[in-house]
Formats: C-alpha cells, structure tokens, sequence
C-alpha cells in the first residue's frame, strides 16, 4: 500500500497557501492584503513628499508634506512627548499618524481586492469593493499592543523598573491601597482596550451607516423616502474621508504619545 504524500495535511496545508503555526491561522487575508498595500503607500507617499526635489521655494507637494511633519512635530511629538524623548519617538508617532491615515483613506476607495469574482467578455475578474483593514479589531488591537508595550519598556528604562511601577499608584492612606492597587493596574490595561475599540469602533460604524443609507434604496419604495439613501450615503461618505479618517489617526499618535511620555516622565 502506497502513501500519496500530497494527500498528507502538511502538503495539503502548504499547497493551498494557509500556513500554520501550531493553532494560529498565518494565511494571507483581506486585512493582511490591505495592510500590505497601507505599508506601500505609507513609504511612497512619504518619499514622494518629503524627499524628492526638495527646493528653497516649496512648491505645492513639498508644501502639503511639511503640514503633515509640522502637525506630527507640533500637535502630536512635541504635546505628548518629553524634550529628551522626541529625538527616539518622533519617527514612531510621525509614522503611526501616516500609516493609519492611508490605511483608514484605503478603506473608503474600491479596489479589486474581494473575493468575489465577476465574468466580463469570458474573462473572470475580481469585484470592486470597499474594506477598512482598522474595522477589524485584531488589525487595531495590533497597533495598540504595539504603544503598550513600548510605553511600559520606555517607563522602565527611564525609571528603573521599581521607581516605575511604583508611579502607577497616588499617595493615598495604606488601608486603601488593596482597592486602589487593582484599579490603576486596571487602568493601564484599559490603554490598550481604549486605543485599539476607539479606532475600531469608528471605522467599522462608517462603513455600516453608509451600507445602511445605500440599502434603504432596496429597502423603501415610497416616494420621496426612497430617494434619500444614495444623498445621505454620500454626505456620510464625504464626512469620513474628509474628516473620520484624518481625526481617528492623529487621536491615535497623539494618545501613542501621551502614553510613552507619561511612562517616560510619570506624574506620581
């Protein structure tokens, strides 16, 4: 008797393309791809801005890309950050800014990255649609364990890890201090539900209000109801582009920032 080894579910696993690490799924998703394409378009859209041709008298593009350092410099480093701290997370902040606003801008533009397929002409071709990898919480939950654990590693080394963990609780009477104890170390935690929920939540309401808005097309048929979705789905698609998508990334550096100073130099 014979084995096939193709037929064995490592050679299965492999040929079709979904790795595993013991029960952890590694296969290319929807939100890896556009993830991918955010990391891309991140670098691209720095290089283009703020290295290439670079002159004395700014022309348009350099303009736009000194706003984007100035506001990641102004508003976000420098109010968040320690003066002995801008120089190492600058570039993190700056960057975090940049990477979640063109993930977020990705997320309202269609692109043929579904898994449905459509035939044109005898060709099969992949349908347009629209996806925000930071509508999924492990996307956003990745981002913020990032800040968490880099704000807890900055804390230590500028502290010592006594001296830190010891910031976390006020000066308060000892009989208390078993009730306040769990609550700052709560607190902490909360961070990094905070960071990565706001992002989350966000990103995934705009997108259901605007499907919503367009569904009530099918759903509604009575005169003049039913020409109200398209309008209002636009109005609510403008309203994220122009101003969801730019406020959930500069919240998130900011707050990224705040954490990391606030462990660098602690309040208590």
């Amino acid at each position: 008797m014979t084995t096939n080894l193709l037929d064995t579910p490592a050679a299965v696993r492999f040929l079709s393309c979904e790795p595993l690490l013991g029960p952890i799924d590694l296969s290319i998703n929807k939100a890896v791809a556009y993830l991918w394409l955010g990391t891309l378009m991140t670098i691209l859209l720095g290089i283009v801005l703020m290295r290439v041709r670079l002159r004395v008298n700014p022309d348009r593009r350099q303009t736009i890309g000194e706003q984007i350092y100035e506001i990641a410099q102004t508003q976000v480093a420098e109010q968040g950050l320690p003066s002995k701290a801008i120089g190492r997370w600058f570039p993190y902040v700056a960057s975090l800014m940049l990477f979640i606003f063109v993930v977020n801008l990705l997320g309202f533009i269609p692109l043929p990255l579904s898994d449905e397929k459509f035939h044109l002409f005898g060709l099969t071709l992949p349908t347009l649609g629209v996806y925000a990898a930071t509508s999924s919480l492990s996307v956003t939950l990745a981002l913020a364990l990032l800040t968490f654990i880099f704000t807890h590693v900055e804390g230590i080394r500028f502290n010592g890890p006594i001296r830190y963990f010891r910031s976390w609780i006020p000066e308060v009477p000892k009989a208390i201090l078993p009730l306040i104890v769990p609550i700052e170390v709560l607190s902490q935690l909360m961070r990094l539900i905070s960071l990565s929920v706001r992002l989350y939540a966000n990103m995934l309401a705009g997108h259901i209000l605007i499907l919503t808005m367009i569904g009530l097309v099918f759903i509604i048929h009575t005169a003049p109801w039913r020409f109200f979705g398209l309008p209002a789905a636009f109005i609510f698609y403008i309203f994220e582009v122009v101003i969801v998508v730019t406020i959930q990334a500069f919240i998130f550096a900011a707050l990224s920032a705040i954490y990391i100073g606030s462990a660098i130099e602690p309040e208590h």
